[in-house]
């Protein structure tokens, strides 16, 4: 049986956790009313780039799970900006909410998040990557940033 969390039960998570802050201990309220829905963008850029990702994945025939080994180096759509444009957009993702939630401690778990998800899912797909691709993920690796 597969005990690993998987990135998006990591994420369910997280959005919980940002609520629950905001409720226990708001902080600081950052943004004034209204202002607060410039959080859509970055949840609707999430939500996007995590679709235009999964899709990528999908038409190269790969898996989407991190866990199993890639058939395919894929490199096109999402994948030409970001080398984890899933991650991206989970974080992106958590932003928006922060900024919908307006208080300053949702941020704090945006911020966990992306450092737990580049310790725990990004360092094992890129050494899997690398000894699966070699030079092709090398050349990639250098022309496409890990987050941005």
């Amino acid at each position: 049986m597969n005990t690993k969390i998987m990135p998006t039960t990591a994420l369910l998570i997280s959005i919980v956790l940002c609520i629950a802050l905001h409720l226990i201990f708001p902080a600081y309220i950052l943004i004034p009313p209204k202002w607060n829905l410039i959080g859509l963008m970055p949840l609707l850029f999430g939500i996007w780039i995590n679709l235009a990702a999964d899709q990528a994945l999908n038409n190269a025939d790969t898996t989407v799970k991190p866990y199993q080994e890639s058939n395919t180096l894929v490199n096109n759509g999402a994948y030409r900006i970001s080398r984890n444009p899933m991650y991206l957009g989970f974080v992106s993702i958590l932003v928006g909410i922060a900024v919908l939630l307006r208080s300053i401690s949702p941020y704090s778990v945006a911020v966990l998040f992306a450092v737990v998800v580049n310790q725990v899912y990004i360092k094992v797909e890129e050494k899997m990557l690398a000894e699966k691709f070699g030079d092709g993920w090398i050349k990639y690796q250098a022309r496409v940033r890990k987050w941005i």
